[in-house]
């Protein structure tokens, strides 16, 4: 039961929590974004507004709205509703939240609704140990994970559960958020107004996330507000109080505001979550593409976040190989003398050697010939029927050996090649490699079949 006394720490907390918690929305109304999964006619927005949701993992970027949808649900149903932190939670908690539901349930009728955020943050005991009660809906869980869940989350949990995707916020989106706490008695109350640069800035920086942007919009006006006499600190804003002069003008919030709470610009990235697959991947096919400006794009992307420069080497390597391959064998050299530099060098200066050798990957003439061609051979041997080694081509230092057919030793010939069979029985040339039009390569195979003319082995 809410009393006076609870009333006034509640009050008290929320004066003083961040503005992007006092700002979060409690209804579907005020969602911001996101009109795929919570859209009209949406199947989770119909299931909060009818109450009657079922158990749902909700997965997109920070501050794409993942906790503030949960609140949502907390403020709008008749069901109980739990949390439980996917950090400090143990099996033990878990359990004891189970059997509190399970009594709900059975004595009163009464659902609950278990919310756990950065539901992949739980390891695979605890994860199975919800299983049983959200299928037999003793729970209704709503997890929350800015990892992709087909690969941090149990299989067996998600088959009991809708995945709900959320996206990064537009800069519409996040422009309207920005203008609901410019006005909001919550956010900044009409005492602050934004330059269109400054407004721009946020946008920019925040990525589509808004909490960030509302972060940083908190910490530009704290910059914007004017030292008080005596002070040494700035004074801070008190978003609830009203601003009862009507004669005040409002404090403007520059760009120059939102660079010093912004500092560096930095774009978000995981060295281990989707982002890092993302951006990698795009690295590897703007290489794949021969777009030597995308390619420094994404590289940037890596090596401003810090990622370790001998992985993004070691993917130099493999395209230079897959993709590359003998158009220009030239590739796997400069990729190999990268990945050494970048062992010998180190951040920051091996950032530029990184540069050169994905810059040679995507500018290199391109041929997938000897990955494609060992593909179809590794595809021969697991469904072909067994091939024995032409007898020709066989060690001879074994009794027997002398009933072999002749071998005949290229190098005694004038253009050091002979006719004669190298595959097994039941395979022909070209059944595996066939070579690109570019390049190297396709000079090399050219040549290679004008001087290679069928002639009798001499004798």
């Amino acid at each position: 039961m809410d009393t006076l006394f609870s009333s006034a720490q509640r009050i008290i907390k929320n004066n003083n929590a961040p503005m992007a918690a006092r700002m979060r929305p409690t209804n579907l109304d005020d969602f911001a974004g996101q009109a795929a999964a919570v859209g009209p006619n949406s199947w989770l927005r119909r299931a909060i507004e009818h109450d009657v949701l079922s158990s749902v993992i909700l997965y997109g970027p920070a501050g794409t709205g993942k906790t503030t949808l949960a609140r949502i649900v907390a403020n709008s149903t008749h069901a109980e509703f739990v949390e439980v932190s996917a950090i400090t939670g143990t099996v033990k908690d878990l359990r004891r939240e189970i059997e509190l539901a399970e009594s709900r349930l059975l004595t009163g009728g009464r659902r609950t609704i278990l919310f756990v955020d950065e539901i992949h943050r739980f390891n695979r005991g605890q994860q199975d140990a919800l299983l049983h009660a959200v299928e037999d809906r003793i729970v209704i869980l709503i997890g929350a994970t800015t990892e992709n869940p087909y690969f941090e989350v149990n299989q067996a949990l998600i088959s009991r559960s809708r995945v709900v995707e959320l996206t990064a916020l537009s800069d519409e989106e996040i422009t309207s958020v920005i203008n609901r706490a410019l006005e909001s008695p919550l956010g900044l109350d009409g005492r602050f107004t934004l330059t269109d640069d400054a407004l721009a800035e946020i946008v920019l920086l925040c990525g589509g996330d808004a909490r960030a942007a509302l972060t940083t919009l908190e910490l530009a006006s704290q910059l914007a507000t004017p030292r008080m006499s005596g002070k040494t600190a700035e004074k801070p804003v008190e978003s609830t109080e009203k601003n009862t002069s009507s004669s005040t003008e409002p404090l403007v919030i520059t760009k120059e505001h939102i660079a010093d709470a912004n500092p560096r610009h930095g774009l978000p990235y995981d060295k281990s979550g989707d982002m890092h697959y993302d951006i990698i991947s795009a690295f590897i096919k703007s290489m794949r593409g021969s777009d030597p400006d995308a390619v420094l794009y994404w590289l940037a992307r890596m090596i401003d976040a810090g990622e370790d420069p001998k992985f993004i080497a070691r993917r130099i390597m493999i395209a230079a190989s897959e993709d590359i391959g003998n158009a220009d064998p030239q590739a796997l050299l400069v990729a190999e003398a990268a990945f050494r530099a970048v062992e010998v060098i180190g951040y920051p200066e091996c950032r530029i050697n990184l540069a050169q050798a994905a810059v040679y990957n995507a500018l290199a003439p391109k041929s997938n010939a000897s990955y494609a061609g060992l593909n179809a051979a590794m595809a021969e041997i697991h469904n072909g029927p067994l091939r024995d080694v032409p007898s020709h081509l066989r060690d001879r230092h074994r009794p027997g050996a002398e009933s072999y057919k002749d071998y005949f030793y290229p190098h005694d010939y004038a253009k050091g090649w002979v006719s004669q069979q190298y595959l097994p029985d039941g395979l022909s040339k070209g059944a595996f490699f066939t070579p690109s039009e570019r390049g190297w390569e396709a000079w090399r195979y050219e040549a290679s079949n004008r001087d290679h003319v069928d002639i009798p082995p001499e004798e």
